[in-house]
């Protein structure tokens, strides 16, 4: 880890030295300023990532995994073993180049922290491995953890129980581990999908690609006026911008905008994603869904199937004409929030695809994905359109204080005659999400407008049944219900059912949990 550290420090110095040394930029000039900031940020990086790993040392013993970091404010970090939920290998390029992985240890908690119990940051290949292996491995497949030998090269031994985290290499087991003696446990029961390139078109086209756009522009300009190149004046000469007009030149720039980023996010697609494959695979106590992705910066996710407690499927709506979708897990001990999308099980891809791999990942055979869903009733619609009316009226009401006010022209107003039908098509589009059901063992619940989310939850693992009712909600006959569970993004809404069958469908959704609730009078008929 020192090596690759020195390494960092060193192309962090690079461009400054380039510009110095190759091109003949003036090191007083301010041109240099931004290329001296980005070596300082380098080198100081490099210099506290190598100190933190010198001042860490982790121990596993046969009940707990024990983690100590920190210079000025040393963190004892432990966890219970049978608590381990995944163990996460992944791998920048500079770690690969130096043959060491990052291993994250969770352990159910992060999903309210934000990151993972455990992260050492960096271990060996094939102690990462080891590590995965005996917390994930199958059951029997190895040794009693923290009863083996010392670990290779180093004096010593002894039971893994004992000693204090500390006493060993950085960031290096004060024990060795076990050997497997089951060749090939690692290998995958059953493959769901692998790396498909055209699904790069799915992933090409969405907002983001903008942001990279104008992040990849800004820094190419950057880079070259340091260098002395006169970027303005090569743009300038392209094209006569003065014929075509500020109309023109904005639709030029759109454009450019919008195949740069485009281009972007291909090539982003295929770092990310290349060597892509999702696998059930053999698990301490039953099996696990595996994902493994990545070209320069490598990853795998390893998910315990027992902690599964369903799926979804997102369609974004500007891009649901290409069948565009998104999908995860709900599961316990995984963080809905972090960069990496440990939930998410697939690439965005074809919704027919995504459905038949999410269908065969449950393995439920009611196929609860295919299942009919119930439409809710027109007032459901009612009240969107009520709303999208009000929200237009709230913004006419705006525009027009404004301008009476003389921030805007009174032409202002008409925005909000062109914002109606808009939000009247929302309000429908909207409608047209809504949709419920009861599926063997599985709730089956769908709705968004933005992203139009279809939610399929084990039903034994709904813990609380709300039941809410809005004044207008009351007006119009309708209740929403929302089915909690300790798992995902802890409750999923079904809104706007019909009053009359809000409890009949509460009741299906968490089956015996209301039973204490209900009288003859109120307890719906065929309720199982």
């Amino acid at each position: 880890m020192i090596w690759v550290d020195l390494a960092r420090s060193v192309l962090s110095l690079a461009p400054a030295g380039i510009a110095i040394l190759v091109v003949g930029v003036n090191p007083g000039s301010g041109q240099l300023w931004p290329l001296i900031g980005f070596a300082v940020v380098g080198v100081i990086g490099a210099f506290a990532d190598a100190l933190r790993w010198v001042f860490t040392r982790y121990r596993i013993t046969a009940s707990h995994v024990e983690l100590r970091t920190g210079v000025f404010l040393r963190v004892h970090r432990s966890i219970q073993r049978d608590r381990i939920r995944s163990v996460n290998i992944e791998a920048r390029l500079r770690h690969r180049l130096s043959g060491l992985r990052v291993v994250n240890i969770g352990a159910g908690q992060q999903a309210v922290d934000g990151e993972s119990a455990l992260k050492l940051d960096a271990v060996s290949t094939a102690a990462a491995r080891a590590l995965r292996d005996e917390f994930l491995g199958p059951a029997g497949a190895f040794g009693p953890a923290g009863t083996s030998s010392a670990a290779p090269g180093r004096p010593g031994g002894g039971d893994g129980a004992t000693g204090s985290p500390g006493d060993g290499e950085p960031n290096r087991p004060d024990h060795g581990h076990s050997e497997p003696v089951a060749p090939g446990a690692d290998r995958p029961l059953t493959v769901f999908a692998r790396f498909d390139p055209r699904w790069v078109v799915y992933n090409m086209f969405n907002s983001w690609a903008y942001v990279l756009a104008v992040g990849f522009g800004w820094g190419t300009y950057w880079l070259l006026d340091t260098f002395g190149v006169d970027v303005g004046g090569f743009v300038s000469g392209l094209l006569d911008w003065e014929s075509l007009g500020w109309a023109g030149t904005a639709a030029v720039a759109f454009l450019a905008a919008t195949v740069l980023g485009a281009g972007g996010l291909a090539v982003t697609y295929f770092l990310e994603y290349g060597n892509f494959e999702l696998a059930r695979v053999p698990g301490p106590e039953g099996t696990m869904l595996r994902t493994r992705q990545g070209l320069l910066t490598t990853r795998e996710v390893n998910r315990d199937e027992n902690r599964v407690r369903g799926v979804q499927i997102s369609e974004p709506v500007l891009w649901r004409w290409m069948g565009v979708s998104d999908t995860s897990l709900i599961t316990t001990g995984l963080s809905l929030w972090s960069m990496s999308q440990p939930a998410a099980i697939l690439p965005r891809g074809p919704v027919s695809v995504t459905r038949r791999v999410a269908t065969e990942v449950l393995g439920a055979e009611e196929k609860p994905l295919h299942a009919p869903l119930t439409p809710h009733p027109r007032a459901a619609l009612r009240r969107r359109l009520w709303w999208a009316t009000l929200t237009t009226a709230c913004t006419a009401l705006v525009l027009l204080w404004m301008a009476v006010t003389g921030v805007l022209p009174y032409a202002a107003i008409w925005a909000a005659a062109a914002l109606w039908p808009c939000a009247l098509g929302a309000a429908f589009v909207a409608y047209r999400a809504l949709g419920h059901t009861v599926s063997g063992a599985y709730l089956v619940t769908r709705s968004g407008l933005l992203s139009r989310s279809t939610t399929v939850l084990r039903r034994s693992a709904v813990s609380t049944v709300v039941i809410r009712e809005s004044f207008l909600q009351r007006r119009l006959g309708l209740r929403s219900v929302s089915t909690m569970t300790a798992a995902g993004y802890g409750g999923y809404d079904t809104p706007d059912i019909e009053a009359r069958e809000s409890l009949d469908f509460a009741v299906r959704a968490a089956p015996g949990l209301l039973d204490p609730f209900l009288t003859e009078k109120s307890a719906p008929e065929g309720k199982n």
